[in-house]
Order: C-alpha cells, then structure tokens, then sequence
C-alpha cells in the first residue's frame, strides 16, 4: 500500500487545482508544422478540431527508449493502460484506452492502417524498436476523425515515422538492463544530396529473458527510407519490419501461484516418461512482418494539396506447442496397435501457421482558402490470409506424413472507405467541423473455429462538432459522433455476432499561456451491441468477446503542462469514469439471471498519472514518473473472484549529455529504474465461468476461475547513445 499512497500524495501535491491536457505549446496552438506531417494531416487534429487529444513527440520519447515497446512509452498518457507478458516492456505488450482493448485502438503508420485486419489486434512486437524511427504520435480518445483501418471504438494512434534530416549523421546505441536485456541499434542518414533526396536507415536488436520465468524474446527489426523533396513535392519510400521470437508467457497463473512463485510459468510443461516434469524448450511464436510503403504528397496550387499511399505488408510465421497425451482424432490419425493395445493418444509437438498478405491504397486531397479546410479522402485495403497447422513431431505417428496439414483454412477481408471532412471559420471565435464517411468490409473465412462465413458490412459514420475560441488561451469544443464497426475473426467462434454501434459525445476546454497548457473534457460514449470482453482467452491466449446489447462509458479527464520556474516541469492527468453494461443477463447455477448494471470488464473507474520533470543544468533532465490504477472487474458479472487490484507504478528517468567537438557530437546516457518501490503488482488477467454438472449428479454448479499477469519488480536500464 505504501507505494500506492506515496503516488496518490505525489500526485495531488503537485497538482491541485492544475490538471490538464498534455501538449507542445506550438502543437496545440497548430502554428507549427514540419514537412513531413503532411503524410498524416488529413488523420490529425490540433485544437481547432473538438477531438481529445494528447501529443508524444520524438523528444518526449528519447529519454526512456531503452527498447520497450511503443505501449510502454505512452503509458503515463490520459486514460491509457498498458500490459506486458513477460512482465518488463520486452515482447508482447497490450494497451487499453478509455478500457476499450487494443483491437479497438486504430493504428495508422503514415496514414496506413497496421491493425490485424482479422483480428483486428495491434503486434508491436513484431515491429520491435520502432520507437527509434518515430518522429511523433497522436493519441485521439473516443471516435476521432475519419480514419483508415478498423473503426476506432475507444481511440485512434497516428504514427509519423522519422523525417528527413537536411545533416548526414550516424547514431549508435547500447542499452542493458535487469533479465538479461540489451538493445543495440545503429541509425544514420545521408542528409539532403542536392538539397532534394535523403537515405536513411536503421538496424535493431533487442534480447531479454523477460521476468516471467522463461519468457525470452529475440527481436531483430530494420527500417530503410528514401526521400525526395522540391518545392512542390515530397515523396518517400520506405521497407520497415521485423522477426520476433518470443517464448509463450500468455497462459498466466491461479491467484495460489501469485502468491508462492509469480514468476511461474506453465507454458510448454509436460511430463517426461519417468514422471519428472519438463518444459518444452521451444513453446515459442515465431513470426516475421514486411511492410512497404511508397508515400506522394503533391502541392498542386496554393489551395490544393494532394497524399497518396500504396502499402504492401507481409506476414508469416508460427506458434509451437508441445502436446501430452492429444487425441489422434483432432489430428486425423487413426488408432493403432502397439503390444497389443490401442492407441488414440500421442505426445505431438505441433506448430500453427499464420501466412498472410495485406495491401492497398489510402488517399486524400486537402483544400485551404480562408475560412474553409476540406478534406477529401479514403481507402481501399485487401487482406488474404492462410491458417494451418502442422505436427513436426510425435510419439506415435499413426498414418501421418512429414508436413500433412491436420487444418487447412484461408480467410479474405475487403475494407473500403471514403470520407469528406471540413472545417469551416464562422468569423474569429466560432467555427463549425463536419466529417461523413461511408465504409463497406467484405469478410469469408472457413476455419472450424469460425465456421463458414461470408458477411458483408456496410456503415455510415457521421461527425459534427463546433469550436468556440473565447480569445488567445481559452478554447471549447463540442461534438457528435457516430462508429460502427464489425466482429473480428474470435467473435465468430462464439456464434454469429453482431456489428457494434457507438454514439460518442466529447465536451472539452482548452486553456494555453507560456507556461501553463490546460485540458479538460467530458465524455459519454453509448454503445448497442457492444462487443465487451468476457475475460476469457480462447486457445491462443486471444481475449473472447460477446455483444451485450446496451452499455455506456461516462468520464471526466483532466491533464496539464506546467512549467514551475526554468528548470522544473510537471504533467498530471486523471481520468474518473464509470462503465456500465445496462441490462447484463449472466445463466449461474443452471438459472438464468438478470443482473441489470454491472461494470464493463477491464474498465477501472479511476486512472491517474503525472511526470515530474526537473533540468538543473541544460545537460541533465531527471524525471520521476508516476501511474495509479485503480481496482478492475476481469468479467461482466462483478464477481469477487474477477477483481483485479489497483495499482501504482514509478519509474526514475535520468538522461545527461555530453556535448563533443569535431567527429563526435555527443554522447547521451540515459537510466530508466522502473517500479522504483518494487510494487507487487498485476497490470492484467482473465476470468472465467464454467458448469460442473459432475460433482453433485442432477445438479448445475458454476465454478468460477482467474488468471493473473504479474509485472516486474524494480528493475532497471541503462544506455548510451553516441551521435557522429
């Protein structure tokens, strides 16, 4: 509790009556602008758009990318929640949004959707330090604007990867931390050859044991750009991807085990012939992503503007499982005699393929003349995608043969959108904002999990909202917006799921002066046929889903960017909500029951953050960083059982540079302590429910269970970076 407190009295301390909304004075304020940010102008906003918003900028980002994941560095942003399986920010990460999972987060890259287009989850570890080629972030929370990809339920993340640098430099960095962890990565740029054409590129690898006993991952990722600029004119190409092999951590642990040994991990266990329990030693996913891009942005006149994207992404890769005692059935082998006896069991080690492809074209052209910004966009995107699964190995073969596939299924998804958004200046302090889009997905798989099908959606999204500027520092913002959006492939396993439906309200005020930038908005979003999480994992660790019909998230979210003197800087934020599902029906015990409003799954009501960032010289920035999250429901029923605790989080940041002459530039070196309290804490889990019908005959008994994701301890990073 101690830690727990700590942060909450930090928290007010610094900060009462100060909470707002965290971002670059220039951003905000829209005044400045970078070339290459055209590539995402038509997906961002600034404060004459009534979206909530929070900016993270390549700046913000350095003095913590050691090489954890994207989710981890934005972990102290409004309403945001973030996860790791392993346990320390290295391999599979998850991030949460308002409580609305990652597979409603939509994620741009350069205006391209990245979302699984089946599953509709975001892999950033297959991306591994993409951190290193990002120039900057947008989080939008709620429906925001028009965008390509999956509908954003919760929010929407606009990534903008490296901008062209006018210098040639080279960049080598080092990290090393707690379990084993050491990132290195090599950058460099040409600079600008004739004032119109740059390369540059980067190399990474990233190895960590993980906390989480076994939970290793080997990462390696590229990113290569080329880039051409006149007057008029700016286009890019850019090959950027990554292969990750990372021991399985998905399974988590009973509440028993948190407490005897959290480190515990059940993934590949079985049992030798001699009784003695072993771990298979590579229960590993083993994936690789390519992704292509070309990007042409063309200023025709001074009115017109034009983006066009084509993006190729291909993917492949497995997971591996070692089996005890399987049935012969589900592999299609048929039983055999050994000695005598039948047999229709076998130890297997078998590995579930992935091979897919994702392509497309995304566009927009921009109109500007005096009081009127238009935009005029959409896209068009295939996926085609391969599931099988193959045993590589097996105590008793039967009737296979090497590289048999006992499954054998493909899927397509057709997404196709266009959209019309304006902005439009009544006179100095109103202005009124208008985005419609029209968005058809044509979706056919054939797998046994899911079943035939072969479903098309068509949804129309409207967005309206006004800005009223009450002078230079003071801006308010009201909007409406409507989001459909369809089932992902786990929700067909359950049966035949609806689309979802959300009418999302944001009331927002914006104060900004030199030293103080305020935000604080207010929330309502209304769902029909929400597609909630249950808690429960399918046999891949993928959360299940289920609509619930009618169901409401209402919150209050404060941050702010307050300067204190030259030297001292702090950024709080909170975010109070609650989430409801309106009618929830729950069958206990055999007996159907109406529980009416019970809490959304995985929606704390209270999340708090703040950076406390102190420079006492220009070369060194010391940063204490922390993060409260209050008490969870794993499940929809407010079970006891399915309580996740509330939990703090603060980490100590340290960065120093050292300014050189000549071939040297500068060297940095960063500290990143995280957990500096050693918190035993569990940032996520899952619930489940199941009907005994054995142990009293006659009888139905739900039995309820949970599983637990702990995090790392303190644990630390440590690197140096050397420009040239």
């Amino acid at each position: 509790m101690k830690p727990v407190i700590f942060t909450i009295v930090a928290f007010f301390t610094f900060n009462l009556g100060l909470l707002a909304q965290e971002q670059e004075i220039d951003s905000l304020q829209g005044s400045k602008v970078v070339l290459d940010e055209v590539f995402v102008s038509a997906l961002r906003v600034t404060k004459s758009s009534p979206v909530t918003f929070s900016n993270l900028t390549k700046e913000e980002i350095k003095p913590r990318n050691l090489g954890q994941d994207i989710p981890v560095l934005m972990n102290f942003l409004p309403s945001v929640v973030t996860t790791t399986d392993a346990g320390a920010g290295v391999g599979y990460t998850g991030i949460r949004v308002r409580g609305s999972d990652a597979t409603r987060v939509n994620v741009t890259i350069n205006g391209v959707p990245y979302n699984d287009a089946e599953s509709q989850g975001t892999f950033w570890v297959n991306m591994p330090d993409f951190a290193s080629s990002t120039e900057s972030l947008q989080l939008q929370r709620g429906v925001g604007t028009s965008t390509n990809g999956a509908g954003a339920f919760g929010a929407s993340l606009n990534v903008l990867t490296d901008g062209f640098s006018q210098e040639a430099y080279g960049q080598i960095s080092t990290s090393v931390g707690s379990y084993n962890t050491l990132r290195n990565n090599l950058k460099f740029s040409t600079g600008m050859l004739n004032d119109q054409v740059e390369i540059s590129g980067r190399l990474s690898k990233i190895n960590s044991d993980g906390y989480i006993d076994r939970a290793r991952s080997d990462l390696d990722s590229y990113f290569l750009q080329g880039a051409y600029k006149d007057d008029n004119t700016l286009v890019k190409a850019l090959l950027f991807g990554g292969h990750e092999i990372t021991y399985q951590a998905w399974y988590g642990i009973d509440a028993e085990t948190l407490k005897e040994d959290r480190t515990f991990n059940p993934s590949g266990i079985y049992t030798d012939e001699n009784g003695n329990t072993q771990f298979h030693d590579n229960e590993v996913d083993n994936y690789k992503q390519d992704h292509a891009q070309l990007l042409w942005n063309e200023q025709i006149s001074n009115e017109w503007s034009t983006n066009l994207a084509l993006h190729y992404t291909r993917g492949r890769g497995y997971f591996e499982q070692y089996k005890e005692d399987d049935d012969f059935a589900t592999y299609g082998f048929e039983p055999i005699t050994v000695n005598g006896e039948e047999i229709t069991e076998t130890d297997i080690i078998r590995r579930r393929w992935l091979d897919n492809d994702f392509y497309g074209t995304v566009f927009s052209a921009n109109y500007k003349k005096e009081k009127l910004d238009l935009i005029i966009g959409g896209g068009l995107n295939k996926y085609e995608g391969d599931h099988f699964g193959e045993v590589i190995w097996a105590r008793y073969a039967s009737n296979s043969n090497y590289q048999d596939r006992y499954y054998d299924d493909s899927s397509a998804k057709t997404d196709f959108n266009l959209y019309t958004k304006a902005n439009y200046q009544l006179n100095e302090q109103w202005s009124l904002y208008g985005d419609v889009q029209y968005r058809t997905v044509g979706y056919e798989a054939n797998g046994e999990d899911t079943g035939l099908v072969d479903d098309t959606f068509n949804f129309f999204n409207p967005k309206a909202g006004i800005i009223f500027d009450l002078n230079k520092n003071n801006n308010f913002y009201l909007s409406y917006a409507v989001a459909n959006r369809e089932p992902n492939r786990n929700d067909y396993e359950s049966g035949n799921p609806k689309p979802e439906r959300l009418n999302d309200f944001e009331l927002g005020w914006r104060y900004i002066s030199a030293d103080v930038q305020f935000n604080t908005n207010v929330y309502y979003m209304n769902y029909r046929d929400q597609l909630v999480l249950t808690g429960e994992l399918n046999d891949v660790g993928a959360p299940l889903r289920e609509n619930v019909g009618e169901s409401y998230r209402l919150g209050l979210e404060i941050d702010a960017n307050i300067g204190l003197g030259e030297k001292l800087l702090v950024k709080p934020n909170v975010a109070i909500s609650t989430n409801k599902n309106q009618d929830f029906v729950f069958e206990r015990d055999g007996v159907l029951q109406e529980l009416g409003k019970t809490n959304i799954a995985f929606s704390p009501n209270f999340i708090f953050g703040n950076i406390i960032s102190y420079n006492p010289v220009n070369e060194l920035n010391i940063s204490f960083l922390s993060k409260y999250v209050g008490k969870q429901y794993m499940g929809n029923i407010d079970s006891d059982n399915s309580i996740l605790d509330a939990y703090s989080q603060s980490d100590l940041n340290l960065q120093y540079t050292i300014t050189c002459n000549g071939f040297l530039k500068s060297i940095v070196l960063s500290g990143l302590v995280n957990n500096v309290f050693n918190a035993k804490y569990v940032s996520n889990g899952y619930f489940y429910t199941y009907d005994d019908t054995f142990s009293v005959p006659g009888t139905t008994t739900t039995i309820e269970g949970a599983g637990y994701y702990p995090q790392a301890g303190t644990n630390f990073l440590l690197g140096a970076t050397i420009n040239f």
